[in-house]
C-alpha cells in the first residue's frame, strides 16, 4: 500500500453536491454542483483558459455561452504573471475579470507535455522554463501554495504523470504510488480548505488493478471530489473507456467526478453514460482556430471551398450568438466564416464562441436527457445524426463501451 500508516481523516469541503437524478440504464448522473462562486449543473464541460484567458473570447463572451466553470492552468501562471502579481491583485478572478468559478490544474500535465524540460524526483519536478530558460521546482506544496494564491474555486494534487501507453510497468506504479504520497503532502500544505476544493488525482495507467488500488487509496483522503487522470494521453478508446469503468464503479456516489483532458463529443456522452460527470478540453477552442466548426452532424473545415457561397448559418438551429438570429445574434454566415478562416483572427473568433456553446449546449442536453430518464434514446440518437444514421460507420469503442452499461446502439 502507498501509505500504511495512514489514518482516514475527514477533510473539510467548500461545495456541496447534490445528486438529483440517475439513468435507469446506464450509470449517468445529473447533479448540482455548488462552489464558491455560485452554482454549475452536472455533467458538465470545461472550457480551458490556460493562462487566465480563454483564446478568441473575452470574459462577457465566455459568461454569455453559459459557462460557469473554466480552467486556469497553475504551472503557467506561476511563470507568468507570477506568485507575486496574483497575490497583489487578489488572484485569478480579479485578474481575468471572471466571476463564476475557476479550476486550477496542479502543474502535473506538464511533466508529459514538457518532459524534455522536467525531472521527477520524490521532491518534485524540476522544469525549465518554455519562457526563457530558467529552472523551477514544482512540489506538491509550492503547486498548492500557487493555487491557494491563484484562488480558485477547485484545486488539483501535484500528480506523477506518466503517458498510458509507457510500457514500463515499475515506472507506472511508481508514479502512482508517488500521487498518492504527494496528495498527503498537498492536503497538509492546503491552506485555504473553507474555500477551496482539493480534488485528488487517480493514475495508474491502463492497469486496471492498478488504477483500483489508486482508487481505494485516495477514496480514504476524503477529498471533496475526485479526478481520474493521466488519460487523452493517445491510448486506445476501448482502453479508456475500461479505465473510466472501473473508476467510477469504486468512487463514492456522493461526490463530483472529474475526467481530465477529454472533449470529443461522443468521448463525453460516452464517458457520461459511464459514470463520470466533469470534463475540459483544449480541443473546442483549438481546432477552431485551425477553421473547424464543431456541429452535430460532425465537424465542419470551413476552409473549404464549398462554403464561399453558403449563406446559411454555421449550424442551423444552433443557440450561439454566432449562428441565431435576433436578440443580440449576430446571423453570421458560413461564407463569412469562410471568407476569414485562417486569414482574420475574427474568424477564429467566431468559431471559437460557436464551438464553445456546441459543447456546453451538448452537455446541458445530456443532463436533461438523463433527468428525464431517457439518456440511452439520446445516445442513439446522437450517434445517428453524428453518422448521418449509418450504423458501420460507428466507432467500435464506443459501440462496446456502451454494451457494459446497457445500451446498444447497433439495435
Amino acid at each position: 500500500m502507498a501509505s500504511e500508516s495512514f489514518t482516514p481523516v475527514s477533510m473539510p469541503s467548500a461545495l456541496r453536491f447534490d445528486l438529483l437524478a440517475r439513468c435507469s440504464t446506464t450509470k449517468a448522473r445529473a447533479a448540482n454542483l455548488t462552489l464558491p462562486h455560485g452554482p454549475v449543473q452536472l455533467p458538465l464541460f470545461m472550457p480551458v483558459a490556460t493562462q487566465a484567458s480563454l483564446k478568441g473570447l473575452t470574459p462577457e463572451q465566455l459568461e454569455a455561452t453559459g459557462c460557469r466553470l473554466c480552467l486556469n492552468n497553475t504551472y503557467h501562471l506561476g511563470l507568468k504573471p507570477g506568485q507575486e502579481v496574483l497575490d497583489k491583485i487578489g488572484g485569478a478572478h480579479k485578474l481575468q475579470g471572471w466571476k463564476h468559478n475557476i479550476l486550477t490544474d496542479s502543474g502535473g500535465f506538464q511533466m508529459v507535455s514538457l518532459l524534455k524540460l522536467a525531472q521527477i524526483t520524490e521532491q518534485g519536478v524540476r522544469f525549465l522554463s518554455p519562457h526563457d530558460g530558467t529552472p523551477m521546482l514544482l512540489t506538491p506544496e509550492h503547486s498548492i501554495n500557487l493555487q491557494n494564491t491563484i484562488g480558485s474555486d477547485i484545486i488539483m494534487q501535484l500528480d506523477d504523470v506518466l503517458v498510458t501507453t509507457s510500457p514500463d510497468h515499475a515506472r507506472m506504479r511508481e508514479a502512482m504510488l508517488r500521487s498518492v504520497r504527494w496528495l498527503d503532502r498537498c492536503i497538509a500544505a492546503h491552506a485555504n480548505p473553507t474555500t477551496q476544493n482539493l480534488f485528488c488525482i487517480i493514475q495508474g495507467g491502463l492497469d486496471l488493478e492498478m488504477r483500483a488500488e489508486c482508487c481505494r487509496e485516495m477514496v480514504a483522503r476524503d477529498t471533496p471530489g475526485i479526478a481520474i487522470g493521466g488519460l487523452s494521453g493517445g491510448e486506445a478508446k476501448a482502453d479508456y473507456c475500461r479505465v473510466v469503468n472501473t473508476c467510477t464503479s469504486l468512487l463514492p456516489e456522493m461526490k463530483p467526478r472529474y475526467v481530465m483532458g477529454i472533449g470529443y463529443p461522443e468521448d463525453l456522452v460516452v464517458s457520461v453514460a459511464l459514470g463520470a460527470d466533469m470534463f475540459d478540453c483544449v480541443w473546442p477552442t483549438r481546432t477552431a482556430r485551425f477553421g473547424n466548426a464543431i456541429t452535430k452532424y460532425g465537424m465542419l473545415n470551413m476552409r473549404h471551398a464549398k462554403y464561399a457561397s453558403d449563406f446559411g448559418p454555421v449550424e442551423e438551429g444552433c443557440g450561439c450568438v454566432c449562428c441565431r438570429k435576433g436578440e443580440g445574434g449576430l446571423n453570421v454566415t458560413r461564407a463569412f466564416v469562410h471568407h476569414l478562416a485562417a486569414k482574420e483572427t475574427v474568424g477564429a473568433h467566431l468559431l471559437t464562441m460557436h464551438n464553445v456553446w456546441y459543447q456546453l449546449e451538448l452537455m446541458r442536453n445530456v443532463r436533461k436527457a438523463i433527468l428525464e430518464d431517457r439518456y440511452p434514446e439520446f445516445l442513439k440518437q446522437f450517434f445517428k445524426d453524428l453518422h448521418a444514421g449509418d450504423k458501420s460507420m460507428y466507432p467500435d469503442w464506443a459501440v462496446e463501451a456502451l454494451k457494459t452499461v446497457g445500451v446498444d446502439l447497433m439495435e
